[in-house]
């Protein structure tokens, strides 16, 4: 049975590019949702990529590309739809937003007479994601923001956490979903889905990039959508149900001492926080033990900005001579 999407059939074997019409610009020139259908030759699951729901988030673009690049539907099972810009009017403009500034990772479910960010929403859950069965969303750090890379999941539904062990990378975070997000749709669906976040915005990262593809390959081998030899795991995966923001307690210019994947200890110093003439100085500390996930990349902070972001692993670690009842 053919496999359709945005009105168009795509045929056992095949591979197409498919334009679902999004909207007009003030021009009258037609924006469409691009995304290619691997339609493999044997039954399988139906995994959708997205990226750039923000977009300024370059870095899955990227790895769509490359995992599309190692792929042939004659030797695949099941449906594989890549949607490498779903925000295409952000990715023009270089920008997280769409033109009515809004995000639109917190729109959906959306609805087809709303907002253009719940119309795109909409369209989106509608002619993809409603023809698919697991997903991964493809993410980066926002503004002035970096992430190591982490898969963050529902881990307590055994299917998320299967396909979470077998992507792999760094970390696999158990964090509830933000509401209007569209894991928050996929999970109220039943949906498995993966948000992978690696990286900055509007720049290529390769350890991210590397990281997702290998991630995005094993995962489609868990599913048996491909054949072959699986990317090997990394040496260790931890698990995370906790994470926290270090925020600055006063404004000035920071000095990060703290690095991406870093162990840090309780009460250890993560930053420098500096005036412009170097007349004052306040060390910024760990309140927990854990390792650093995120930081920000802008020297200059203001009062109550996240600067550090801490994962503690799962289970935490204990103290020393604590009690092992």
């Amino acid at each position: 049975m053919d496999f359709t999407i945005g009105g168009v059939s795509v045929p056992r074997g095949e591979k197409r590019r498919i334009e679902i019409p999004l909207a007009r610009l003030f021009t009258q020139t037609m924006l469409s949702l691009p995304v290619t259908v691997f339609h493999g030759v044997g039954e399988g699951p139906r995994v959708w990529l997205d990226a750039a729901l923000h977009g300024d988030e370059l870095n899955g673009t990227e790895i769509i590309r490359r995992v599309l690049h190692r792929l042939s539907p004659a030797r695949m099972n099941g449906v594989l739809v890549a949607a490498p810009v779903v925000n295409v009017f952000g990715f023009v403009q270089q920008s997280r937003y769409l033109p009515d500034r809004k995000d639109l990772n917190r729109s959906f479910p959306g609805s087809a007479g709303g907002s253009l960010a719940s119309r795109i929403a909409h369209l989106f859950l509608k002619e993809v994601v409603s023809r698919c069965t697991h997903g991964v969303d493809l993410h980066t750090g926002s503004l002035h923001r970096t992430n190591l890379p982490q898969v963050r999941a529902n881990l307590d539904d055994p299917e998320t956490l299967r396909c979470a062990r077998a992507f792999g990378g760094p970390l696999r975070i158990h964090l509830k979903t933000v509401p209007g997000s569209l894991r928050d749709a996929c999970v109220k669906r039943g949906i498995p889905i993966l948000v992978y976040e690696a990286g900055e915005p509007l720049r290529f990262n390769e350890d991210a990039i590397a990281t997702g593809t290998a991630g995005v390959l094993r995962m489609l081998a868990e599913l048996r959508m491909i054949r072959g030899r699986r990317p090997p795991r990394p040496s260790r995966s931890i698990e995370v149900r906790r994470t926290a923001w270090v925020r600055s307690p006063r404004s000035g210019i920071l000095h990060m001492e703290a690095t991406l994947g870093a162990r840090v200890r309780a009460k250890q110093r993560l930053a420098q926080i500096t005036d412009p003439f170097g007349a004052s100085f306040l060390a910024l500390r760990a309140p927990r033990a854990g390792i650093v996930i995120g930081c920000t990349n802008n020297p200059l902070v203001n009062r109550g900005d996240a600067v550090v972001h801490i994962a503690v692993p799962f289970p935490a670690p204990r103290r020393p001579g604590a009690s092992r009842a």
